[in-house]
């Protein structure tokens, strides 16, 4: 286990890491201070943290739905050319 300390909002908060991601948490501590920064002040230490909780959240979900699949997924589209072979099977059978 490793400590790091990040700075942000102009206070400086001592975590915990495991070994080899301490670039990879100073980096996120990085992305929470610029959010921070950019709410600016006149809020209270809490509220800016949370509203840069909630930005990134939101920019998370918004990454989420870019990437999500645009076609049903695997059980769905099995039960669709389930469904599909069946009305086949009834169109052959009423044309025949």
């Amino acid at each position: 286990m490793s400590n790091l300390t990040l700075q942000i909002g102009g206070r400086a908060y001592t975590v915990a890491c495991a070994e080899g991601e301490e670039a990879h948490v100073s980096a996120l501590g990085r992305m929470i201070a610029g959010k921070v920064e950019q709410i600016g002040t006149g809020q209270s230490e809490a509220r800016q943290l949370l509203f840069a909780a909630l930005i990134l959240a939101d920019e998370l979900h918004e990454a989420r739905s870019r990437t999500a699949p645009a076609g049903p997924a695997p059980d769905q589209a099995e039960a669709l050319e389930a469904i599909a072979a069946r009305l086949e099977k009834y169109a052959a059978a009423l044309e025949g």
